[in-house]
């Protein structure tokens, strides 16, 4: 029983080296994702006809429902 909560060094792990692991996983999923999708000039072309502003635009109201939702 004791050889199972042993690491390579012989100390206890808590499952934070796995924790770690599987984050940088997955983003690097999603970067390499990302770079897939604006590798396509369609979709490149498609992107650039929303600008910053009105997707920020959009959003305000709801991070202000979830502002005030998280304050109550």
């Amino acid at each position: 029983m004791d050889v199972l909560d042993r690491s390579h060094n012989g100390t206890a792990t808590n499952g934070t080296d796995r924790d770690t692991l599987y984050l940088l996983g997955g983003v690097a999923l999603v970067v390499f994702g990302a770079g897939l999708i604006l590798s396509n000039g369609s979709a490149r072309r498609l992107l650039g006809q929303f600008g910053l502003g009105d997707v920020t635009h959009a959003l305000m109201p709801d991070v202000e429902r979830y502002l005030k939702l998280r304050s109550m």
